[in-house]
């Protein structure tokens, strides 16, 4: 995998436009414009990357513990978040005590960079739920509940497929041009998530409004069974949006500036630790306190799940449904063609 992962790299930048520099204490390199074998721009620190490692595991486990236990099954897009931030910081401590690895300084990159999507996709698919769930007429911005989480999702797909083209570019070895091409991919990768994201802000004030008007209760068959409220899950959504556009912010500014000996950020890990991997830890901090199985409860608090036989018939009666309005579409036009004959010929008479 190494010997590929160099192979590749070789063909960005060509092997006579830099010299190989000899290693240091685990592999180090100072990174530099001629060095072919500085993977890292900063001399990664063994310490810190397993101590971020246990906190993130910590967290999946937390979070794995509470999907179960509140049967939330689409609470694996947040496992997984957590899980490639977990495993990013075990392959960065491989990292840090070798060094001329490029398969961990990579691996580690692209995990860390995409990881976070994760948790926004998360945060999409709870607050569409939330709307099923309390929203009086179960829409917002003239969207129905699954269509937001079907369209803020494909949107952060979106965003994660540029953000990887980016990070993918986005190498210590890539030879300059290429590497402001990936600043340029992946700062608007960045930029679009945060675009999505304010956007989706407008919803969940929308969605507060509305529901601040409404009644506390919903009726149950014969009785008024009062829901949990609203407001913390909500207020816990609006603190990981905060939590990850910080990263955004901190993201945007590091790849703007460029990879370069003059810009400080990228050269210093501890931003990183700081503005991105501590921001993160908050997230999923308060997604396990405010774990969206504790506010959405009941047979109302996810989607409809039909069964294959009723999608089969919901396509059916689709179908024939298309297949009467076309029919009645075709009689009203042959009653009108017929209708026109009848008065030519009157007045013919």
């Amino acid at each position: 995998m190494t010997l590929v992962l160099r192979t590749t790299t070789q063909l960005v930048r060509r092997e006579d436009d830099c010299v190989y520099v000899t290693p240091g204490p685990n592999g180090y390199v100072p990174p530099s414009d001629t060095a072919c074998n500085a993977y890292y721009l900063f001399n990664p620190q063994y310490a810190p990357a397993v101590a971020v490692a246990v906190i993130f595991g910590v967290f999946t486990g937390i979070h794995v513990v509470e999907a179960f236990v509140f049967k939330k099954r689409y609470a694996w897009v947040l496992i997984m978040g957590s899980s490639w931030e977990t495993l990013a910081f075990v392959l960065h401590s491989f990292g840090a005590r070798d060094q001329q690895n490029l398969g961990y300084s990579i691996s580690w990159t692209l995990l860390f960079l995409l990881a976070p999507l994760w948790i926004n996709a998360f945060a999409y698919m709870t607050f569409a739920r939330m709307v099923h769930y309390w929203h009086p007429e179960g829409r917002v911005g003239g969207m129905r509940a699954a269509v937001i989480a079907r369209w803020f999702v494909v949107a952060d797909i979106l965003c994660f497929l540029v953000q990887l083209v980016g990070g993918v570019m986005a190498n210590p070895q890539s030879g300059p041009t290429i590497m402001q091409v990936a600043m340029y991919v992946y700062t608007g990768g960045t930029s679009l998530q945060q675009l999505f994201i304010l956007i989706f802000l407008g919803l969940m004030v929308a969605f507060q409004r509305r529901c601040s008007r409404a009644s506390p209760t919903t009726p149950d068959g014969d009785e008024s069974v009062e829901k949990p409220g609203w407001r913390p899950l909500l207020y816990a959504l609006y603190a990981v949006l905060v939590c990850i556009t910080v990263r955004i912010i901190f993201r945007i500014v590091e790849f703007s500036q460029g990879f370069t000996l003059d810009n400080p950020i990228p050269l210093h890990e501890e931003y990183a630790y700081a503005l991105d991997c501590f921001p993160m830890m908050v997230a999923l901090l308060i997604l396990a306190v405010f774990h969206p199985g504790r506010y959405l409860r009941g047979p109302d608090s996810e989607f409809p799940r039909l069964s294959r036989k009723e999608k089969k018939a919901l396509k059916m009666d689709k179908k024939e449904a298309r297949l009467a309005a076309k029919a009645a579409k075709k009689q009203a036009k042959d009653n009108k063609r017929e209708s026109g004959s009848d008065e030519t010929g009157s007045s013919l008479v």
